[in-house]
């Protein structure tokens, strides 16, 4: 018997401050990466998906974010532009 499946996890890649498309108005919002994996025997092997999202902390609207996207962010975020850098964080597994 094999057992297989997907496992989600859920990475916090930074805080920027932005203005909301949702609101308008100027919050902090949380950059993260999900990623799904496939798993043999309970064991991650690799990524086939990938998608970054940004979540507005006073609405909580979350938004689709392109990868180039994303990573303008995040460099914005480590040269302290747009916010404070928060860096990967632990692994988080996500509920489908």
């Amino acid at each position: 018997m094999i057992i297989f499946g997907t496992k989600g996890y859920l990475y916090q890649l930074a805080i920027l401050t932005l203005v909301c498309g949702q609101c308008g108005n100027p919050a902090a919002h949380t950059l993260r990466k999900r990623v799904t994996k496939f798993t043999l025997f309970f064991v991650p092997l690799f990524p086939f998906s990938t998608k970054y999202t940004t979540q507005c902390t006073f609405c909580g609207a979350e938004h689709k974010v392109p990868q180039e996207q994303a990573e303008q962010l995040q460099a914005q975020a480590a040269s302290g532009q747009g916010g404070q850098p928060q860096g990967q964080s632990q692994q988080q597994p996500y509920q489908y």
